[in-house]
């Protein structure tokens, strides 16, 4: 299971590292329909993703809420200064879709909570 905090901040990392690149085409800081599709879709990708995850880990069924704990504490630390310095992070982004961002963040962490509720 320590993998799994490993694994978290990868996922973070790459995360970032993709919005620095094509943030701008994902991010717009209008709230709209966009919006609700993007937060909708990350929260049922996320929901899968960490079961498949923890499955292919062969943890057991137990563990999986600490393992999502630490799957998506990363996000939940670092995510914060991201929006604070927002501009300089993802400078390809407008700064108005700071919220939109730390909406999404946040709908990410939390599908990822509900995925190993529901797949318990």
């Amino acid at each position: 299971m320590s993998y799994t905090l490993l694994i978290g901040m990868g996922l973070w990392a790459a995360g970032t590292a993709a919005l620095r690149v094509a943030g701008h085409g994902i991010l717009r800081p209008t709230v709209g329909a966009r919006t609700v599709v993007l937060y909708v879709a990350s929260f049922v990708l996320m929901g899968l993703l960490a079961p498949v995850l923890f499955r292919t880990m062969r943890l057991e069924r137990e563990t999986w809420f600490q393992a999502v704990a630490l799957l998506t504490l990363p996000t939940l630390i670092l995510d914060p200064f991201s929006c604070l310095y927002f501009s300089r992070v993802f400078p390809n982004i407008a700064p108005a879709a700071a919220g939109v961002f730390g909406g999404w963040m946040l709908i990410c962490c939390a599908g990822a909570v509900a995925g190993v509720v529901i797949g318990r």
